[in-house]
């Protein structure tokens, strides 16, 4: 009869299900294994440029140099805050998705997004009022590069997040059971958390 399905179709549709769920089990989801050599990549030159700093501070008579203006620690110190907290809002959002809510996880992601784009306009605020600039002296020059290229990574990390927050709109996209992209953004975000500690310590407080 005609617009009737056969039985041998749903068989084979089922065969098909099957042999694509073992075929996945065979071979693993290499994704995670490239995101994990792309952030020891990114690791590595943010430990190249750490190294440099100290051995420009070790080698130095005074550090900063006499006549550097100080550094205020308040603005700093709440922007820290402010991206030390994300990492626990994010998580959050990683945690709803496992459960299948999806709803929850757009909101958790939106609230990091609006906590990271506060920490990066509280970065150019500062940059704006500091009293020394890119070339003034090597600690300067160490500051600005240091500081410049976490706040990139940054909004790369903003991008992933707004990313993600635009495919979660499509029904069905994100589940308990497909969620990668969802878990690649919370990573990177915990990097660049993890990494601007460092920094905080580096030029702020050591």
């Amino acid at each position: 009869m005609q617009g009737s399905i056969a039985p041998n179709t749903v068989v084979t549709a089922d065969a098909a299900h099957a042999d694509a769920a073992e075929a996945h089990a065979e071979h693993p989801d290499l994704r995670v294994f490239g995101l994990i050599v792309f952030l020891i990549s990114e690791g590595m030159l943010f430990f190249g440029l750490f190294a440099a700093y100290l051995t420009f501070r070790s080698v130095a008579t005074s550090w900063p140099p006499e006549g550097t203006p100080e550094l205020e620690l308040l603005l700093p110190g709440i922007n820290t805050i402010i991206l030390v907290s994300s990492s626990f809002v994010i998580h959050q959002a990683d945690s709803a998705i496992k459960e299948n809510k999806v709803k929850a996880a757009q909101l958790w992601f939106l609230a990091t997004f609006v906590m990271g784009a506060i920490f990066i306009a509280g970065q150019i605020y500062e940059y704006q009022h500091l009293e020394f600039g890119l070339t003034t002296n090597l600690f300067a020059s160490t500051f600005y590069v240091l500081t410049g290229f976490h706040g990139f990574h940054v909004i790369i990390g903003l991008s992933l997040i707004a990313g993600v927050l635009v495919r979660s709109l499509k029904t069905g996209h994100y589940s308990s059971t497909s969620h990668f992209g969802i878990e690649a953004a919370s990573v990177y975000w915990h990097f660049v958390d993890i990494v601007w500690i460092v920094l905080f310590l580096l030029l702020y407080i050591l």
